[in-house]
């Protein structure tokens, strides 16, 4: 189903607000790493890491519902490679591989905080949408569920 219409202002504007709401979730997760755990360059590089693979499992979750998180399941297939990406991203930081290992209460405050992020945004992601007037209207439950 295509759309009528193409609001690509609209939509560029919309992808912005969730690209930078993303950045400051990063930077902050990188700033509480050096300012509040005292962590090193190489450790702030697995925090890095870690903030961007949740950060964006978080945003997945948040951009393919233009109502409130959780008003319709994602898919299966989403829930499933969300949680392989997720164990993948956390072992190898917990473990080292191919990184600075972090402690695995450090893997699960920065997925914690990925969580909050993702209400968080989707708390200020509803307002910004119906201003923007991108609505949930004309799509069917199968093409609006990723």
């Amino acid at each position: 189903m295509l759309p009528k219409h193409w609001r690509i202002g609209k939509l560029t504007i919309a992808g912005l607000f969730m690209g930078v709401s993303e950045l400051i979730f990063c930077g902050a997760v990188l700033a509480a790493g050096k300012f509040w755990l005292g962590l090193g360059i190489d450790a702030l590089r697995t925090v890095s890491f870690l903030a961007i693979v949740f950060g964006s499992q978080a945003a997945t979750y948040t951009n393919r519902e233009r109502r409130r998180l959780g008003a319709t399941r994602p898919s299966r297939m989403l829930v499933v490679s969300s949680v392989v990406d997720v164990a993948i991203a956390s072992a190898q930081a917990a473990f080292g591989i191919a990184m600075t290992p972090l402690p695995a209460l450090a893997v699960g405050g920065i997925l914690f905080a990925a969580a909050v992020f993702a209400f968080v945004m989707d708390f200020a992601k509803v307002p910004v949408f119906s201003r923007l007037r991108i609505e949930q209207a004309g799509m069917n439950r199968s093409t609006a569920v990723i």
